[in-house]
């Protein structure tokens, strides 16, 4: 086992110090798909924000917007992420049930 010395256990502390550490941003969202709809259809959001879709239907949806992204089919329970990196409008639909729609507008 390797233990620290001086200079090692300093650079550890000011790398602590300085160093952002790492959770969710303030400004990232969630959708959550719930009796085939994606509650809030609708989300205002700012460039650099990731969204994140959690399906809590019991049957699977995805999540698409055509020629920007797509999710896998996400089952019960299961997340699509994306960070949207310019801005836009970006429609979206689910591609099993394609009635259910939703609007990211991105600033």
């Amino acid at each position: 086992m390797r233990t620290l010395n001086r200079r090692d256990f300093g650079a550890a502390v000011i790398a602590a110090i300085l160093l952002p550490a790492t959770s969710a941003r303030a400004d990232d969202m969630d959708v959550h798909i719930d009796n085939f709809v994606f509650q809030p259809a609708e989300l205002k959001i700012k460039v650099g924000t990731t969204v994140t879709w959690t399906n809590r239907d019991d049957i699977p949806h995805t999540v698409v917007s055509a020629g920007r992204f797509r999710s896998k089919t996400l089952d019960t329970d299961d997340k699509f992420s994306f960070t949207f990196t310019n801005a836009g409008d970006y429609k979206y639909f689910c591609s099993l049930h394609p009635h259910m729609t939703g609007m990211i507008k991105v600033e």
